[in-house]
């Protein structure tokens, strides 16, 4: 079973409704065919982003670049070049991840009993990567990667394309809405604010290099009142409640049009 879901950090005080550390970040969701509007014949085993199958007619657009909104039909706009951002904890860039140079640091944060809780993702390191394996070997509509601050590895991200993602079912999609799923790795690092920094800083970064999304995307579980607050102080809205398979998320928006507003 992928994440469900897990609190990015912040200061408000834990939600007595779900563990008593903080939650490290969002998680995906699992697709089933007996899930409203979900495409006839999904297989109910398969998870996440990788499970909703394009038709014909979105192939040939991607192949020729027209939907990625990218001369060389790369969905997420060449994440890999996206430039460093200054916030108040340090400078932050997102890396993408490399299974031979990261994965030791990653399955070591799955391991944590606060991060398993959410994530599910606990075990040999071979459960992470083929977490981690499955988004590299694919169609490049989830990339994950390690938050850098500093220099210093010590958050993990997914980014993905929300329209091109299970999700879509279950709310009005626009073509590039981009979602994000964190975790926060350090225990020193929970708790005191900088997951609300990141996500900000994430966010900007996707709307800064992404020209087509108009919004940025995230599904907090809604009894995790600590990430919710986080997302509300990193400038998301709550636009809805939405059923999930897996839990009653707070569909949580970033709103291009906003963005120096909130």
């Amino acid at each position: 079973m992928p994440p469900t879901e897990a609190h990015p950090g912040t200061d408000a005080p834990p939600d007595t409704g779900t563990a008593t550390e903080p939650e490290p970040g969002s998680g995906p969701v699992n697709g089933s065919e007996n899930e409203p509007g979900a495409a006839p014949g999904a297989d109910p085993g398969a998870d996440d982003t990788l499970d909703l199958h394009l038709s014909d007619e979105l192939v040939a657009l991607l192949a020729a670049g027209e939907y990625s909104g990218s001369s060389d039909g790369d969905l997420l706009d060449d994440l890999a070049a996206w430039q460093p951002a200054a916030t108040a904890a340090g400078s932050f860039r997102l890396v993408p991840v490399r299974i031979d140079r990261d994965l030791p640091l990653i399955a070591r944060w799955m391991n944590d009993p606060a991060v398993a809780a959410f994530w599910e993702l606990e075990g040999p390191q071979s459960v992470t990567a083929d977490h981690i394996r499955a988004q590299l070997d694919g169609d490049g509509r989830s990339v994950p990667c390690l938050g850098v601050l500093d220099g210093t590895p010590m958050s993990y991200f997914e980014i993905y394309r929300a329209d091109l993602d299970p999700l879509a079912r279950h709310y009005p999609a626009r073509p590039h809405d981009t979602g994000i799923h964190l975790l926060i790795g350090g225990v020193t690092d929970r708790g005191r604010g900088i997951g609300t920094t990141l996500l900000r800083a994430v966010a900007d970064l996707v709307l800064d290099h992404r020209p087509h999304c108009t919004r940025v995307l995230a599904e907090p579980d809604l009894r995790n009142t600590p990430s919710v607050a986080a997302f509300l102080g990193a400038g998301f809205r709550l636009s809805a409640e939405v059923d999930l398979p897996d839990k009653r998320a707070a569909l949580m928006v970033r709103d291009r049009a906003l963005r120096h507003v909130l």
